[in-house]
């Protein structure tokens, strides 16, 4: 096992390190993590107007649910103003953290990478009227503003943003040393890099509808997008993420966060797919999204194992430390576990904390392809009990609770022999009872 473990620090630690340091990556990620108050706001009005439907529908709540009827539509404005336009919010927090992490303007960075994804996009739609379907020319169609256009606007947004920290970089700013205000002087300083930056993007946008007859974005759409969303839906590719998450972890460096870019790009995608086919009463398309990632992989990791050492652990230690975590491990705060076992870097730990989040996957998402629990609809806070969080986020299917106790009891059993094995490599107290000091 030690050997397993110090060949993994020599090779794994430094990519994961390396990711971590890649400005860019960086960026990404936290651009993701700024739009989470958009997802959240959109899934709660999901969740509200399906509630409404769903007590209408099923549990004759007829007269609660023409009272609440109102709801309905103050939920259809809000998702309306939330995720259904979320490459929108996207690409302007992109263009915030990039040009933030290269130190230079980063409002002016927003605008910039906004400027460069409207241009990409296709400025036509149609409207069916009867059978006859009318190109209306000079009009959005707003799927392109969700979704869909994710890739468009990490392209795009990157681009952009990239030839303006150029411009800035080779000083093409007006630089101005009269008493102005300071966002004045800012927007005189970024107003040439901005222009040359948006000319370029313009420029290449010509040349690529010239030759091919398609916008940008449409292509990305067919030949990137797609595929590479149909790829994350495959079980192999669930749980090499899953496995390098718990990897990651083992060493002390935050899984989620080195596996952001990644995660986000795909899995962040699919998971607004959903939400906006379940707004929409369509039929979900994901199987697996970010969302249940977090709900049945890598939150509450550490709950099992806090349950299996308050069971069988003779430790007067570990029995101390389980009480104490107790709490924040039922919100998914695994930092107590650890760091205060701890769980990184300790061989005994190693299987274990591996092999449970990954179990647990395999069971969801079998469970999820046969049919046997709703596929997840909503997002939620990480904050979440993890056993009220899957049953939200697969909106309002009580089976999901069911998946989340029988993936809980796998897990603890997962953990047992790996508790007593602690017991016997430490220090055993005297025997275990219920009331006794350390309990």
């Amino acid at each position: 096992m030690n050997s397993v473990i110090d060949w993994l620090e020599r090779h794994l630690l430094p990519l994961a390190n390396n990711l971590a340091s890649v400005r860019w990556l960086v960026a990404l990620r936290d651009a993701f993590i700024s739009t989470l108050p958009i997802s959240l706001t959109g899934s709660v009005a999901v969740l509200i107007k399906s509630l409404i439907i769903t007590a209408n529908r099923n549990w004759g709540w007829h007269v609660f649910c023409q009272l609440m009827q109102p709801s309905i539509s103050i939920c259809n404005f809000v998702w309306r103003g939330s995720v259904a336009m979320f490459s929108l919010f996207f690409v302007l927090s992109w263009g915030y953290q990039l040009a933030k992490a290269c130190e230079v303007d980063p409002l002016a960075g927003a605008m910039t990478a906004l400027c460069s994804f409207m241009m990409s996009i296709a400025n036509y739609s149609y409207l069916m009227q009867g059978n006859k379907r009318i190109k209306l020319d000079q009009a959005f169609n707003i799927k392109q503003l969700s979704t869909t256009g994710m890739f468009t606007a990490i392209l795009f947004g990157c681009l952009g943003v990239a030839l303006y920290i150029l411009g800035v970089k080779a000083r093409l700013g007006l630089h101005i040393q009269t008493a102005m205000p300071p966002a004045q002087i800012a927007a005189f300083e970024a107003a040439i890099p901005v222009m040359l930056a948006l000319f370029i993007v313009g420029g290449l946008n010509y040349l690529f509808q010239t030759i091919t007859g398609q916008y940008f974005g449409d292509w990305l759409l067919e030949i990137i997008q797609l595929p590479l969303l149909k790829l994350g839906q495959g079980f192999i590719m669930v749980i090499a993420i899953t496995a390098l998450t718990q990897l990651f972890w083992f060493f002390g460096i935050n899984g989620a966060s080195a596996l952001a870019p990644v995660v986000g790009s795909i899995w962040a995608t699919a998971q607004n797919a959903n939400l906006l086919a379940a707004a929409n009463g369509h039929k979900i398309p994901y199987l697996w999204t970010n969302t249940s990632f977090v709900v049945f992989g890598v939150n509450g990791v550490c709950l099992p194992l806090v349950i299996a050492i308050l069971l069988t652990s003779k430790r007067g230690d570990h029995r101390t430390l389980a009480k104490v975590a107790l709490a924040p491990a039922v919100f998914n705060v695994n930092e107590p576990m650890l760091y205060g076992l701890p769980i990184i870097l300790n061989p005994v730990c190693f299987l274990p904390f591996t092999l449970a989040p990954l179990a647990n996957v395999s069971l969801a998402y079998l469970a999820t392809k046969l049919g046997w629990i709703n596929r997840v609809q909503a997002s939620v806070p990480n904050i979440m009990p993890p056993v009220i969080g899957p049953y939200l986020a697969t909106n309002y299917d009580w089976r999901a609770l069911v998946l989340f106790l029988v993936n809980l009891v796998i897990a603890v059993l997962i953990w047992l022999p790996f508790v007593k094995a602690a017991d016997q490599i430490g220090q055993t107290d005297e025997p275990r009872r219920f009331f006794m000091p350390q309990y």
